[in-house]
């Protein structure tokens, strides 16, 4: 018995491709479902409009961050004992990224990702 297998090798660049597009179109996503959530403390804007964003300058080896670049974000996030106003945002508080890690949204990321990748690669990946 003789087997002969060909390689789509533009395919398969396609996917490669498509898998790095879509792992930074879930970070952008995963933040844009924290800020919907008023979940991050607001008095200003700038922790979560200006000071937060998607680094996706590692993305070819499949790392993508979410950064806050202020002094304070670190001490907000890690003290949820802190008073924190909610008339901008209900739900702000600390530890905002829990519910994606541990918690209810947990299984998002992974969802997110798989309906990006599917729609990037179109009639390539079946359902």
């Amino acid at each position: 018995m003789k087997v002969k297998v060909t390689m789509n090798k533009g395919a398969l660049r396609q996917l490669s491709s498509s898998q790095a597009k879509a792992v930074s179109m879930t970070a952008t996503e995963l933040l844009s479902d924290v800020r919907n959530e008023g979940a991050m403390p607001f008095e200003t804007g700038n922790l979560q409009n200006e000071s937060t964003h998607v680094d996706d300058s590692q993305v070819k080896q499949g790392v993508v961050k979410i950064v806050s670049d202020t002094p304070y974000a670190r001490r907000l996030y890690h003290h949820p004992e802190y008073s924190f106003n909610r008339s901008k945002n209900a739900s702000a508080g600390g530890q905002w990224w829990e519910p994606y890690l541990s918690g209810s949204k947990r299984k998002l990321p992974a969802k997110l990702f798989k309906q990006f990748y599917q729609r990037l690669n179109g009639g390539l990946l079946k359902r």
